[in-house]
């Protein structure tokens, strides 16, 4: 999309008028652009994570499109559309299931692939850290697919419960018992890596 109009707001007060500009996009399309240099970054980076770079741009892409022909069906009651985003990506990554999958389960066998290279930015021993991609891309694998968005959204794109419920359009109760699930199959598989436990398994999460 091409550079964003102004809103009239400031960035550091943008989830607070996300539903305005989606609202304003109706009669002026061009207005989207706000949200799209707002949050396609981010889930770019999300969708990297997932499926690796190469279906990164095109699964951003589909995001935003998708978003901004569904745009009339949002609830304007919500006013940071972040969430909203991230389960559009989601559902798109869901498509490729058995994609993500197969990758997943190479890399547990062989320790190499591009897609989770940044999953342990802070490990500096390379092969400490091959290690446990491998034990992390296991027990992903192993995970039903709604289980792993939940556990991703909350572990990579920093959702609240609150957020993922509404991002993936399932009761907040049903993310804590999907997460309680995830995580006790992650922190089975990462034995006593503390760094990786605590990224995908912490004893206490957010709300």
């Amino acid at each position: 999309m091409t550079g964003p109009p102004d809103v009239g707001h400031d960035d550091h007060e943008h989830h607070h008028d996300d539903s305005s500009a989606i609202a304003q996009s109706l009669g002026r399309p061009e207005v989207f652009a706000v949200l799209y240099d707002r949050y396609a970054a981010d889930v770019h980076r999300y969708v990297m994570r997932r499926l690796g770079d190469a279906a990164a741009d095109d699964l951003t892409a589909d995001t935003f499109l998708v978003a901004f022909r569904a745009r009339s069906r949002y609830d304007l009651t919500r006013t940071n559309a972040r969430p909203w985003f991230y389960g559009i990506a989601a559902n798109l990554i869901g498509k490729q299931r058995r994609t993500e999958e197969r990758a997943l389960r190479a890399l547990a066998r062989t320790g190499h692939d591009s897609v989770t290279e940044s999953w342990v930015d802070h490990a500096d021993d390379r092969v400490t850290a091959q290690a446990a991609h491998r034990l992390l891309a296991g027990a992903l694998a192993s995970l039903s697919g709604g289980d792993r968005h939940v556990l991703l959204l909350v572990a990579w794109a920093d959702l609240s419960y609150q957020e993922v419920a509404e991002a993936l359009a399932i009761p907040v109760g049903t993310v804590r018992s999907r997460l309680n699930r995830a995580r006790r199959k992650v922190r089975s598989a990462l034995g006593d890596d503390p760094t990786l436990v605590q990224d995908f398994a912490p004893e206490a999460g957010h709300g």
